[in-house]
């Protein structure tokens, strides 16, 4: 068995093979650490997010072709025979690896209160055999000089300059915007405004699945819309052609309360705008006060306040018995600069678990507990409420140890209430919260009897929904008509305009109002902008037809 690249490494032993590459956003890190890997005969890089994990994996495979590379995250496993490199969600990231390279993105969110003891125990525990890279924000230097001592740290200057643009309405934002709010409610008002005063908007949610995601962020690529309602999941490295960043909110609820966004997440989000050397603005929209001067410069000069801690959490865990396993949950840390992290929904379901007698009787022996442990880090996606939860992870853990596997006939029963297309956009996110916990519990090697069946069957359902939930975002926020007529507008072409023999006058397809002799007759359905939007590609297209 070779020595695997994952040990409890004491500080002195901590920077070997690593290099730091800190910088704002567009610095070219994760761009960077694509490269460093495939110079490598074989990699794994970990990623924040299960859409970035596709998005690079992607990129991977287009260069060393699919057999080389494999994905994994908590709902999707793709690893073909002899994978040279790996590409995974941080938290997914295979610790039995022995490979050359290793890169971790975003380091900084070390610091997350829910997430950060990942991040930690990776960056202070899993290397590359010849090189490993901690990607992040300078906010996480001085913690990562403490804990890894002559740690060789590399800094990178943003490509393109990022500048305050003051407030400016909604309706009056320049095109390829991108506008943050940070509640579905908000994100869907804001698309709504704008679908009825500039032709519609693609929409981003941290909760889309990736499929849905990508169909969305491609209305805004491909120019079918000039608008991106989105919340801070835009933030995380998700590559825009966006020019402006408008904040249409600075409160978020992080999961313990709501509270004000700190500066160094306002740069993160205002840093997506300008890609590679193309200069980016950010501002406010009218539901916020204007930016502070100060703040205004520490977004501009990437100068924000350092981490104070890091969050942790003891990875070495003793799963000899429910107690010592309990026990081993609550160390805390010895190190300078660590902080013990808040408990986690998995440490809340163990509780719930072991408090029902019948799961704690079962709950005997190394096995049996670290199994238990399992099970409780299946993500609560339906976020109902933590009893809902457990009793789900009880009924898994239950069929686990009396079966060996979960039965076919129930986990069925549980696909079908996901199994359905119909419904609005609320219900729809719903089901595709519910299939992904399925999806997460068949990319689990030995829970099903044949997982490999059960993870096409659930993909097959995730991917029918996410297409279902693209289709009812694009009927509701973008007006096909206007985004076309605007688009070919803006791009100051020729119209193509056919006039039927009833009169009805179609531009580019799209059907815009009638000619009655040489008098047009806008249709009565374009109002407002839209009707704005008509009557200039009529006057455009019918030139040439009344001539």
């Amino acid at each position: 068995m070779p020595r695997s690249p994952y040990m409890h490494l004491p500080p002195a032993a901590r920077s070997r093979t690593v290099t730091a590459v800190l910088g704002p956003t567009n610095t070219g890190k994760t761009h960077l650490a694509i490269e460093r890997m495939l110079a490598h005969k074989s990699g794994l890089i970990g990623l924040p997010l299960r859409l970035l994990a596709r998005e690079v994996y992607g990129r991977i495979e287009e260069r060393a072709g699919t057999d080389a590379v494999a994905l994994i995250t908590g709902e999707e496993k793709i690893i073909p025979k002899a994978p040279r490199y790996w590409v995974s969600t941080v938290e997914a990231m295979p610790l039995d690896l022995e490979t050359d390279f290793v890169a971790i993105d975003e380091v900084q969110l070390a610091g997350d209160l829910d997430r950060g003891h990942v991040f930690t125990d990776r960056l202070l525990n899993l290397r590359g055999q010849s090189e490993t890279l901690l990607l992040g924000a300078a906010t996480v230097r001085p913690l990562l000089e403490k804990l890894l001592p002559g740690l060789n740290v590399v800094t990178r200057p943003r490509m393109s300059v990022l500048t305050y643009a003051g407030s400016k309405k909604v309706s009056r934002l320049p095109p390829r915007s991108a506008i943050v709010a940070f509640s579905a409610d908000e994100v869907y008002g804001i698309a709504e405004l704008i679908r009825r005063q500039r032709g519609g908007a693609a929409v981003v949610l941290g909760s889309l699945s990736p499929r849905t995601r990508n169909a969305q962020v491609e209305l805004f690529q491909n120019g079918d819309v000039e608008h991106l309602v989105a919340t801070d999941a835009i933030g995380m490295g998700l590559n825009l052609d966006v020019d402006h960043v408008a904040f249409a909110g600075n409160r978020k609820y992080d999961g313990y309360q709501y509270r004000q966004l700190t500066a160094a997440e306002m740069g993160q989000i205002a840093g997506r705008a300008g890609r590679h050397t193309r200069d980016g603005t950010f501002g406010v929209t009218g539901r916020v006060d204007p930016l502070d001067d100060e703040l205004v410069e520490q977004i501009e000069n990437h100068h924000f306040n350092s981490l104070k801690v890091l969050q942790w959490r003891n990875s070495r865990l003793d799963f000899a018995s429910s107690a010592s396993l309990r026990a081993s949950l609550d160390v805390v840390p010895r190190e300078d600069g660590l902080a013990r992290a808040p408990i986690g929904d998995d440490i809340n379901a163990l509780e719930h678990l072991l408090r029902d007698s019948g799961i704690s009787t079962m709950a005997k022996g190394p096995k049996a507990v670290e199994l238990l442990w399992d099970v409780c880090q299946v993500p609560d996606y339906r976020k109902i409420a933590p009893a809902n939860h457990a009793e789900l992870l009880s009924t898994i853990y239950t069929h686990l140890m009396q079966d060996g596997a979960i039965a076919d006939d129930w986990f069925t029963r549980q696909l079908a209430f996901a199994d359905r297309a119909d419904g609005d956009i609320d219900t729809l996110a719903n089901r595709i919260a519910h299939i992904r916990t399925w999806t997460y519990v068949a990319n689990r090697p030995d829970w099903l009897a044949d997982p490999a069946h059960w993870q096409g069957v659930t993909r097959g359902i995730e991917d029918k929904l996410s297409d279902a939930l693209h289709d009812r975002l694009t009927k509701r926020f973008v007006d096909r008509r206007t985004s076309v007529l605007m688009r070919r507008l803006r791009e100051n072409a020729m119209l193509e305009a056919e006039i039927t023999s009833s009169g009805d006058v179609l531009v580019e397809g799209q059907h815009i109002g009638n000619l009655l002799g040489f008098r047009f007759a806008p249709d009565a359905a374009a109002e407002g902008p839209d009707g704005k939007t008509v009557r200039a590609a009529a006057q455009k297209a019918l030139a040439t037809e009344i001539e």
